[in-house]
């Protein structure tokens, strides 16, 4: 048999000899990919989800404490009343259209800690005034809910304790004892047996609310002192008045001027009168001692020749003290009198009176000129 060289016409295979073991290991399929457990996903998505709502709360919420009219130049007065906590301030400033949200600027002022620190009283707010402006004029604190009292020249001791005490500020008994003889506000230029009368001085008077009776009333006496100057005082040392004497005088001439154009002459009278020793023969002051207003004084009852220290028809010289409370054009009246005509005559006497409708005041320095004129605008 003819030996083969293996090198020659041998044919290169790959597939191993029949009924021989193979000696590499059998090829096994590709294991299947492992199926992952995706807790992560959800997780992110949830992560997501809540930022997105956080981030639109928040925007909401800022935007609930921002102005509600941004361009507003209107201001609303606003009170807050004792007692008043966060959630009560924040409900009325949404009322009042000055907070979009109370539930929202509630929350604002306990997360600055200033729910506590709101102040009563009255403030002026502005829809355009956002959380932190609001909150800022909230604790500086508001000016107190006032009453005014208006006291026009010329009222008497008991109708300003009766405007006081309809103002609710105090008692017309607690008012009666304040300004009465034994009041402990008196200033010491006043006589043990006088009261206030003549001392409240006449004005417009701002009190808080539910103010005390002692403290109107002392407002009152402080404010007539601010008349008391020095110079004032020094003028009265030259007429020889005490300052009871100067509001005495000028209470009557209060009461009996028409108008401040009238009080440099009525002063210029009484001050004629006094010094020589006539009766003054004011009918306010009659009035004053009987309890009457002026217009029911009666002479024909015989009111004029009634007998008390207020009646200067009877008594001489100045009453015990003042019938009213004047003003400061009467007060400054008694150092500008107006004592003399042009030619030098002393006036002595004056009257009010009508013609054809229109009031008259005529000044005389005779008797017999002032009866003329009685007949003449009086009957």
């Amino acid at each position: 048999m003819q030996k083969l060289d293996p090198t020659e016409n041998s044919a290169v295979t790959d597939e191993q000899p029949i009924g021989r073991a193979s000696r590499q290991p059998a090829s096994r399929p590709a294991p299947a990919p492992r199926k992952r457990i995706s807790w992560l996903r959800p997780l992110l998505g949830a992560a997501v989800i809540l930022a997105t709502l956080l981030a639109g709360g928040l925007l909401y919420a800022r935007n609930l404490l921002t102005p509600v009219d941004v361009s507003s130049n209107e201001t609303a007065e606003f009170e807050v009343l004792p007692g008043w906590g966060a959630n009560q301030v924040a409900s009325a400033l949404e009322d009042a259209g000055l907070v979009k949200n109370a539930r929202a600027f509630s929350l604002y002022l306990r997360y600055q800690n200033l729910d506590r620190e709101v102040g009563e009283g009255l403030y002026g707010l502005s829809p355009s005034m956002d959380a932190a402006q609001l909150a800022s004029a909230l604790v500086a604190g508001g000016r107190p809910r006032t009453v005014t009292v208006l006291l026009p020249e010329g009222l008497r001791r008991r109708d300003v304790m009766t405007a006081l005490a309809e103002a609710n500020i105090g008692t017309e008994a607690e008012l009666e004892l304040l300004s009465g003889a034994d009041s402990p506000l008196k200033p010491p230029y006043i006589p043990q047996a006088a009261g206030l009368e003549g001392y409240l001085f006449p004005a417009g008077y701002d009190l808080p609310v539910d103010s005390s009776p002692e403290l109107a009333v002392s407002l009152m006496v402080e404010r007539f002192e601010r008349e008391l100057t020095p110079e004032v005082e020094a003028q009265l040392a030259e007429l020889g008045l005490s300052v009871h004497d100067w509001v005495t005088l000028a209470s009557i001439i209060q009461s009996e001027a028409a108008g401040p154009e009238e009080m440099p002459i009525i002063a210029g009278v009484f001050l004629n009168r006094l010094d020589r020793d006539m009766l003054l023969q004011s009918d306010p002051t009659v009035a004053y001692g009987l309890g009457k207003a002026l217009p029911e004084l009666d002479a024909v009852a015989g009111d004029m020749q009634a007998d008390h220290p207020w009646n200067t028809y009877v008594y001489p010289g100045l009453p015990p003290g003042p019938i009213s409370n004047p003003g400061r054009d009467a007060l400054q009246s008694v150092f500008s009198p107006q004592r003399q005509t042009e030619a030098g005559e002393d006036y002595l006497y004056f009257l009010h009176g009508s013609l054809d409708g229109a009031i008259i005041f005529r000044p005389n320095t005779t008797l017999d000129a002032h009866n003329a004129d009685v007949e003449t605008y009086l009957r």
